[in-house]
C-alpha cells in the first residue's frame, strides 16, 4: 500500500483533490498538509468509509512530520490565478512557496515521487529540479509537473464537437502547461478522429486557453480548482498504480534526462536542447520509466506549434533557474 501526502490540501484545488484521493484504491496513508483551516478538511475527510488513514498536519513545524514516510508527495499549495493576475505576478508569489516545500521534501522524503501542480509549473518544476540537486537528491525519473489537465480538457473538448466517447479518447498533450506552450497532438487521438483544419485550430486555442475560460466564468471568484483536482487526483492514482506494480502511460512535464535515450524524438521534433518539457511516460515503480515513442510525426499545424512552445518554455525554464540560482547566492 501507498503513502501520499497532499501538501496544500486546504485549498481550493486541495480540498476536492484530497476528497478523491481518500477515494482512490491502494493509498493505505493520507496525510494532509496546509498552513491554517486543515483541520476541518482533515476531520471531513476522514469520515468517508474507505480504508486509508488520513492524517492532519498543519503549520510549518509539522510539514517535516506530514512528509515523514510518504511514497508520493502531491504539491497543490500556492495562490490560484485571479482576473488580469499576469504570469509573472504568479510566480512572484509561488516559486518561493514550492522552492521551501522541495527542500522539506529534500530532507524527510528524499525518494519519493514528487508531482507539482502548483503554477507557473514551467517555472516552478525546474525550481524543484534544481533544489533538489543543491541537496544532493536529485532523480529526475522521480519528478513531474502535472498537466494532465491539458489532455482531459483535449478529450472533453473533442467530445463536444464529435460526440466520441471522452472517457476513452486519449490525446498526448507535449510541451509545456499555459497557453501557448500547450501543444495538443489531435492528429495522434486514439482512437482517430477526422478533424477539419478550422476544428483543429479551434480546438488547439481551446486548449491552450481552457483556464481562461474558467477564470472569466468564475468572474473573479477562482480558476480552474475543480477541474485541477480531477486531473491531480487522476495523475496521483496512476503513481499509486505505478508503485503497486502496474505500467501506467501519462502525460507530464518532466526532466528529459528521465530518459535521454527516448528524449531523442521529442528533440528532433522541436524541443532541442531544453531540460524540460511534457512528454507522454511510462510510469513504474521508481517513476519514469521511458518517455512514449510518439506513433506518428506531427502534422504541419503541430510541429509549428511545438517550435512555438519550446522557444516560449525555453524563457520559463530559465526563469525558475534563475530564482534557485539568486536564491543560493550568500547575503552580503
Amino acid at each position: 500500500m501507498v503513502a501520499v501526502a497532499v501538501i496544500g490540501a486546504a485549498g481550493g484545488i486541495g480540498q476536492p483533490l484530497s476528497l478523491l484521493l481518500k477515494l482512490t484504491p491502494g493509498i493505505s496513508r493520507l496525510s494532509l498538509y496546509d498552513i491554517v483551516n486543515i483541520p476541518g478538511v482533515a476531520t471531513d475527510i476522514s469520515h468517508i468509509n474507505t480504508n486509508s488513514l488520513v492524517e492532519c498536519h498543519v503549520g510549518q513545524s509539522q510539514l517535516s512530520n506530514a512528509l515523514r514516510g510518504i511514497n508520493i508527495v502531491v504539491i497543490s499549495a500556492g495562490v490560484a490565478r485571479k482576473p488580469g493576475m499576469t504570469r509573472n505576478d504568479l510566480f512572484s508569489i509561488n516559486a518561493s512557496i514550492v522552492h521551501e516545500l522541495i527542500e522539506a521534501v529534500a530532507d524527510t522524503c528524499p525518494k519519493a515521487l514528487v508531482a507539482i501542480i502548483t503554477n507557473p509549473l514551467n517555472s516552478t518544476v525546474p525550481i524543484a529540479a534544481h533544489v533538489l540537486k543543491s541537496k544532493n537528491c536529485y532523480d529526475p525519473k522521480r519528478l513531474f509537473g502535472v498537466t494532465t489537465l491539458d489532455s482531459i480538457r483535449a478529450s472533453r473538448f473533442v467530445r463536444d464537437i464529435h460526440g466520441i466517447d471522452a472517457i476513452e479518447l486519449r490525446v498526448p498533450v507535449v510541451g509545456g502547461h499555459s497557453g501557448n506552450t500547450i501543444v495538443p497532438l489531435l492528429s495522434m487521438a486514439t482512437p482517430r478522429v477526422d478533424l477539419s483544419q478550422k476544428e483543429m485550430e479551434d480546438l488547439v486555442q481551446r486548449i491552450q486557453y481552457g483556464g481562461d475560460e474558467v477564470v472569466k466564468a468564475k468572474d473573479g471568484a477562482g480558476s480552474a480548482t475543480l477541474s485541477m483536482a480531477y486531473a491531480g487526483a487522476r495523475f496521483t492514482s496512476s503513481l499509486v498504480r505505478a508503485v503497486g506494480g502496474a505500467q501506467v502511460t501519462e502525460s507530464a512535464l518532466v526532466p528529459l534526462a528521465a530518459d535521454p535515450q527516448g528524449a531523442h524524438q521529442i528533440r528532433r521534433l522541436g524541443a532541442g536542447s531544453l531540460d524540460f518539457f511534457a512528454v507522454p511516460i511510462e510510469l513504474g515503480k521508481t517513476g519514469t520509466l521511458r518517455i512514449v515513442p510518439l506513433e506518428a510525426k506531427p502534422n504541419v499545424l503541430e510541429l509549428k506549434a511545438i517550435d512555438i512552445a519550446a522557444r516560449a518554455l525555453k524563457d520559463n525554464i530559465a526563469q525558475g533557474v534563475k530564482y534557485v540560482s539568486d536564491s543560493n547566492r550568500p547575503v552580503h
